[in-house]
């Protein structure tokens, strides 16, 4: 995530929650919790802070193909979905909006994402393994 030229403060903290809604996600992922944990952290500090979580993408598992499953989703119910177990590997990277959680695909391009209400938005991701006391961060 970069911010380039002149930022206002607003987008400025927008880009400040979203990478410590990132943080929180990461400190929430240890071995024999639930993915859901995960999720649940992420949309409480995103949402304590007057923001939303994008709900239609997410993180994925990583392994002989770099999109795989598990879904990590950056909102949830705390002891919901897959129990998570030392040796796997997965991103989290929420997508924080300073308004509506809707987003839509550009159809000209099939790529870029849009906010449903024109407002910014701003994203984190990081690559985890889990291991069998924490987990260690892969990505830069």
């Amino acid at each position: 995530m970069f911010m380039v030229g002149e930022v206002s403060e607003e987008k400025k903290r927008l880009v400040e929650v979203a990478k410590e809604c990132l943080e929180t996600g990461i400190e929430a992922a240890r071995p024999w919790a639930r993915l859901g944990d995960i999720g649940t952290a992420i949309q409480k500090h995103a949402e304590k802070n007057g923001y939303s979580v994008v709900r239609d993408l997410c993180g994925h598992g990583i392994g002989l193909k770099f999109h795989e499953v598990p879904d990590v989703e950056h909102f949830g119910s705390p002891g919901t979905g897959m129990l998570i177990v030392p040796g796997m590997t997965f991103t989290i990277e929420p997508m924080i909006n300073m308004g509506t959680y809707k987003v839509y695909i550009d159809q000209s391009d099939g790529w870029t994402v849009l906010t449903d209400d024109d407002l910014p938005s701003a994203q984190w991701e990081k690559m985890i393994l889990i291991t069998e006391t924490g987990n260690e961060v892969l990505s830069w």
